[in-house]
């Protein structure tokens, strides 16, 4: 263990996938953890998103674990917050995570991703503008722009037809005339105010901008958490809902361990206003019918699914993630975790659930 123990981390949406493993990954380097967190999925997505269960958890496994029941959209609690703690790491993994439900819930959507963000950040720049801030944005960021690229069918999966893209979309890929969804614009917002302050105030900010982030802590319900919310429609014998492009659409995956070990890795060299493409890149990818194969291998269970064949508005044909520019910015960093891992692991997590 590192001797650490004076340096403090606040982890804002510490109850989800990424904010409850960063608050374990550094609270085993002996840092003191606070997380933030109010339950929003439970009021966004419905007694199948309450994340309680994973607060919990935290209590139960890190000492002297500080959980904070607040909005981020409350601004002066946060700003006291900030003021009070003087974190030395922020990790903002906070949202409303959901394309669909952003454009049931607009004012909501725009102000925990967009005006949230903000709040985060003016009360960084106050109170600790010396201690780097992650924010884990979105490849929606870049709308459906990646659908112009020159795409191949192939027998279970879209792939680009462009060698330009054959390691993936890089960070200078254009996020501008496309369609992005109200939760792509929310968090686009929240990505450029973001890179701001790193570039204005000469702050250490970056954005990761996640591809599906994954694990087996993940609440997956319908509108968010594919890999999760596939696994436990296999388990259940629940009918799953493909959503267009023949199921052939691809999503690259990474574990939600590998994020954390990247933004340790940012801490230590940190950057200002930097982006960087997150996610399993080319090898960790598979479409939803890869996806459902390798699933039906851990269960022996055939994935039950319905075909609607009508694309989710703004939904990526193909997306994977050139991971060049963080390897050779952080060139300890690397994925660790393979899809088949991710696979098991969530199966597991899924089956210990059901049985608790």
């Amino acid at each position: 263990m590192e001797n650490t123990k004076t340096k403090k981390i606040l982890v804002t949406g510490s109850s989800g996938l990424i904010g409850s493993e960063v608050c374990l990954y550094f609270a085993e380097k002996g840092w003191e953890v606070y997380g933030v967190d109010n339950n929003s999925r439970a009021i966004f997505f419905g007694p199948q998103g309450d994340t309680r269960w994973n607060q919990q958890r935290l209590i139960n496994e890190i000492r002297g674990f500080r959980h904070c029941e607040l909005n981020i959209c409350d601004r002066e609690g946060i700003l006291n917050l900030i003021k009070e703690v003087t974190p030395s790491l922020i990790v903002h993994t906070a949202a409303q995570p959901s394309h669909d439900k952003a454009a049931e819930i607009p004012f909501e959507d725009f102000d925990t991703n967009a005006v949230g963000t903000l709040n985060l950040l003016e009360s960084a720049r106050r109170f600790c503008p010396e201690s780097p801030f992650v924010h884990m944005s979105t490849n929606k960021v870049y709308g459906d722009a990646p659908n112009n690229i020159r795409m191949k069918e192939l027998e279970s999966r879209w792939d680009y037809d462009d060698v330009t893209y054959t390691e993936g979309i890089p960070e200078n890929f254009s996020i501008d005339q496309s369609l992005h969804s109200l939760f792509g614009a929310s968090k686009v917002a929240a990505d450029v105010m973001v890179q701001e302050y790193g570039r204005y105030f000469s702050m250490s900010t970056c954005c990761l901008r996640g591809g599906c982030l994954t694990g087996p802590n993940h609440s997956g319900v319908e509108l968010h958490g594919f890999l999760s919310y596939l696994v436990k429609c296999n388990l259940e014998g629940k009918e799953y809902n493909v959503f267009g492009y023949k199921g052939k659409q691809v999503r690259d995956n990474i574990h939600s361990h590998d994020v954390a070990n990247l933004i340790y890795e940012f801490y230590k060299n940190p950057r200002q206003g930097e982006v960087y493409n997150l996610g399993g890149g080319k090898d960790n990818s598979c479409s939803i019918l890869e996806a459902f194969k390798l699933i039906e291998q851990l269960s022996g269970k055939e994935q039950k699914y319905t075909y609607v064949d009508k694309n989710r508005m703004g939904d990526h044909i193909c997306y994977y993630s050139n991971l060049a520019k963080i390897k050779s910015h952080y060139p300890e960093w690397t994925i660790t975790i393979s899809l088949e891992k991710i696979f098991e692991e969530i199966y597991n997590s899924w089956i210990q659930r059901t049985k608790n």
